[in-house]
């Protein structure tokens, strides 16, 4: 800016100087016209006179090189200054400010239409280079709506008094009076407008600075042009950042675990579950093969790595069992699909994996369970309701035992004898699961199981019942399929009563189990029935008399008991009416 100036007073000097030169000659003129001295000869008359005429027009010649050189000196400066950024903003403030010294202008303001195809305003300045305030932004309208509609520049030196403006309400209220206006042109496209005033003097402006600020226009176009393309690209890499840290996140979030690896298995990606799945971490995975770190991966994966790069498809639900350490195996479910690029050409394999050890150990406990609980039982437990201690519950507890068992037991070998045992309880088990029963334990060749718990049943006495005699009429079915000397009945013994039934033991290892007199008593009872016999309690029989058929036996006098116990033998069930 400084050298600017200086180059004006230069410019400026040389002018006074040629004007004090054109002074003194008219002076010296004046003297020998005023003398007319003889000695003088004529030619120097002549030669002042024609100088004299001369001079004005040099000068004038030299003033107006000197305004050219001044704004071709502006607009250089304005090209520095739009090639120095891509802050459009900051560009068009420091260049509108040029503008206003350089035309004398007042006021300056840049309008962009929106998405809307509505002008607005993102410069406004003042001679001061001082942004304006929103009460001092009032412009002409009319020639703006002119230049808008027609694409070329306007220039008017007292729109107060311009035929083309009369009766204008934004330029009479306004009291406007010069006022430049360009068009902003960008790939053939009108976008906005340059706008320049003056409220004070008339006939500030002249074609030349118009010129000027249309050829700004042109520079303004492409630094908004480049501007434009740039907050583009910055807003797409921001959106791209964005999305890449939310797909990280995601990654990262994925319980499964994931590698990616390229056509040669150098593992290129891999999330945090894949880390605490195979046991290492990124820095000791990453950029290596996966026959190098994982080769008891890779000898299994081998293959199919290699189909899904032959057929590019996927390959779902492989499911291994890796020996990790001597003491520890691991269930390893793996999906592979081909890795493939933004042109849909197959840049690799990702391989996703899931550890199922503990699910395949937690699905092994829950078959076991479902042999001691029914199905439709365990569907309907809230294990976050089964908490360690006991309460009181009236249910029906069911004893079964093989009668002659014993003595069987001592005339064949170990081996046989567990395979019959085990086919006459799965026997039982299945009976008394069909009637939703909860199979508590097995003694030996006998089994315990109640009803009416965990889930309450109604009818919790009269199912018991029927399991009992489902087990007598499955008896001979097994039979069918076993030696003459190994076929042996149940003998079986019920009764209602209340129990303290919950979960008994540690937090390390419960039993769910029924405790209380109840229980004893249908042990006892069991324990005096012959083989085939269904034998029910005093308590038991008047619960479901109307349903079953029974014939009295005499009473039992157990042990542990001082009371004979009344039981009733049941000989089937009455047929509903």
């Amino acid at each position: 800016m400084e050298n600017n100036e200086n180059d004006t007073l230069n410019n400026i000097s040389v002018e006074q100087k040629i004007n004090q030169v054109n002074e003194s000659i008219q002076r010296l003129q004046e003297f020998l016209v005023e003398k007319r001295l003889a000695a003088i000869p004529s030619i120097v008359y002549e030669s002042i006179g024609k100088a004299s005429f001369v001079l004005p027009i040099i000068i004038k010649k030299i003033s107006q090189l000197i305004e050219e050189n001044n704004s071709l000196r502006a607009l250089a400066k304005i090209g520095q200054i739009v090639n120095s950024t891509i802050e459009l903003d900051e560009v068009l403030q420091k260049v509108m400010d040029t503008i206003i010294k350089i035309t004398g202008a007042e006021r300056g303001f840049l309008m962009i239409k929106d998405e809307d195809g509505e002008l607005t305003t993102r410069v406004a300045r003042n001679w001061e280079k001082e942004s304006l305030d929103t009460e001092e932004l009032s412009v002409s309208k009319t020639i703006i709506n002119r230049v808008i509609s027609g694409g070329q520049a306007l220039l008017t030196t007292n729109a107060q008094d311009d035929p083309r403006f009369m009766g204008q309400d934004s330029i009479t209220n306004y009291n406007l009076r010069s006022i430049l206006c360009v068009p902003l042109i960008i790939k053939n496209q009108l976008i906005g407008v340059i706008y320049a005033d003056n409220r004070i003097r008339s006939g500030l402006f002249t074609k030349k600075q118009l010129g000027l600020l249309s050829d700004f226009a042109n520079q303004a176009a492409v630094a908004i042009d480049n501007a434009s393309l740039f907050n583009s690209v910055k807003k797409a890499l921001v959106e791209v950042t964005e999305l890449k840290d939310t797909t990280d996140n995601i990654f990262e979030s994925i319980t499964s675990g994931v590698l990616t690896l390229d056509k040669q298995k150098r593992i290129i990606m891999c999330n945090h579950a894949a880390q605490e799945i195979i046991g290492l971490n990124s820095k000791q995975m990453l950029g290596k093969s996966l026959d190098k770190i994982l080769p008891v991966y890779d000898s299994y994966l081998d293959i199919y790595i290699k189909k899904v790069l032959e057929k590019n498809q996927k390959i779902i639900g492989l499911e291994t069992s890796f020996q990790i350490k001597l003491y520890e195996k691991k269930i390893i479910r793996f999906s592979l699909s081909p890795l493939k690029d933004i042109q849909k050409n197959n840049q690799g394999i990702a391989v996703v994996f899931e550890d199922l050890t503990e699910i395949k150990r937690l699905e092994g406990q829950k078959s076991l369970f479902q042999r001691m609980v029914a199905p439709a039982v365990i569907e309907q437990l809230d294990p976050n309701s089964l908490a360690l201690g006991g309460q009181k519950k009236e249910i029906t507890i069911f004893f079964g035992d093989i009668r002659g068992f014993t003595s069987f037991g001592e005339r064949v070998p170990a081996e046989g004898l567990v395979s019959v045992l085990n086919r006459y309880l799965a026997m039982a088990t299945d009976a008394i699961l069909n009637e939703e029963g909860t199979v508590d334990k097995f003694l030996g060749d006998a089994v315990m199981a109640w009803f009416n718990a965990p889930i309450p049943q109604k009818d919790h006495t009269l199912r018991a019942v029927r399991a009992a005699l489902s087990i007598n009429k499955a008896i001979p079915l097994l039979h069918q399929d076993l030696h003459p000397d190994v076929r042996l009945k149940f003998g079986m013994g019920i009764h209602v009563g209340e129990a303290v039934l919950g979960l008994i033991g540690t937090e390390k290892r419960l039993d769910y189990t029924a405790i209380g007199d109840a229980v004893n008593t249908a042990k006892r009872i069991q324990e005096n029935t012959v083989s085939g016999e269904i034998l029910i309690s005093q308590k038991a029989y008047e619960t479901i008399m109307d349903d079953i058929i029974v014939k009295e036996r005499n009473p039992i006098f157990a042990k542990g008991k001082q009371e004979p116990l009344i039981v009733y033998e049941v000989l089937g069930l009455k047929e509903i009416q």
